[in-house]
């Protein structure tokens, strides 16, 4: 594959594989929609940093591992899915919605990047989305910077992604009717957390 063709290939599955709707969309439309743009930003910037955990493992050779050690790849499954049981609870169980306060943020910056960061890191889709691209798309002989430059792409593909989703849900106008169906939606978006949890720790990563 020429490098012409490899780059293509390479931003063609990145921008796939992030507007794919999961667990990455929801988290970051709850916080923007609950807790404003700021939030929903940071949660975006720390699923960018997330994807490089993903990238240097990969790069670094574990994507090799993987592929013969199942049970390491099951626990990596098996974090993912708990953590997204466990915000999808937490959404599904919330009941402060009337006292969100539409000109403070509820969460703190470093809470609202470390969900962000965790809930990207412990995904075992954006596992098998980098190892996938990695192993099948990059040749062996491309140079280690491209390497890297392909990393930063998938980190900042994901950051432009989330972060026009932040700004989208928290629009004020369209954040004001959503926070008065608070109730509703968080029981919506719980109940896909979980779902997603449930299924991606069942689903077969072989």
């Amino acid at each position: 594959m020429s490098p012409i063709a490899e780059l293509l290939a390479v931003a063609t599955i990145t921008v796939l594989a992030v507007i794919s709707p999961g667990p990455d969309f929801a988290m970051v439309t709850r916080n923007s929609y609950v807790f404003g743009r700021k939030t929903g930003l940071l949660s975006a910037l720390g699923i960018a940093l997330g994807v490089q955990v993903h990238v240097f493992y990969t790069m670094f050779g574990v994507a090799i591992l993987m592929q013969h050690a199942h049970g390491l790849l099951t626990i990596v499954k098996g974090l993912g899915a708990v953590y997204l049981v466990w915000i999808g609870i937490q959404t599904f169980r919330n009941r402060a919605q009337l006292a969100v306060d539409l000109a403070v943020p509820a969460m703190s910056p470093m809470a609202a990047l470390r969900m962000g960061f965790l809930t990207n890191a412990l995904n075992p889709k954006t596992t098998l989305f980098v190892v996938s691209t990695y192993t099948q798309v990059v040749n062996v002989h491309t140079p280690l910077p491209v390497q890297f430059g392909y990393g930063l792409f998938m980190s900042f593909a994901h950051l432009a992604w989330f972060g026009l989703i932040a700004c989208f849900f928290s629009a004020p106008a369209l954040r004001a009717a959503m926070l008065r169906r608070q109730r509703l939606l968080d029981r919506a978006i719980g109940s896909a957390l979980c779902g997603l949890g449930v299924a991606l720790g069942f689903s077969n990563l072989a």
